[in-house]
């Protein structure tokens, strides 16, 4: 992450609170949403093996606020 304090959240998975210089790694194919964390801004680079046919992404519904509000976990380790 370039900037700001944001959030990432695989299907199934925990919500982890991210923080500049965070890098986080999500599979191929793995559903997830990231967004800034309530309060904050956060800026991104992202970056993503195109795969040879179909789409690069498949953009998913917007998340709702209890999913959004959910409680994260630790940041992950640098």
């Amino acid at each position: 992450m370039t900037e700001g304090k944001g959030r990432v959240h695989p299907r199934g998975g925990v919500i982890v609170t991210i923080r500049h210089g965070d890098v986080v790694y999500i599979p191929g194919g793995e559903w997830h949403w990231h967004g800034a964390a309530p309060d904050h801004f956060m800026t991104h680079l992202a970056i993503w093996e195109a795969p040879t046919e179909g789409p690069e992404s498949d953009w998913g519904e917007q998340v709702t606020e209890a999913e959004y509000a959910g409680t994260p976990r630790m940041e992950p380790s640098r």
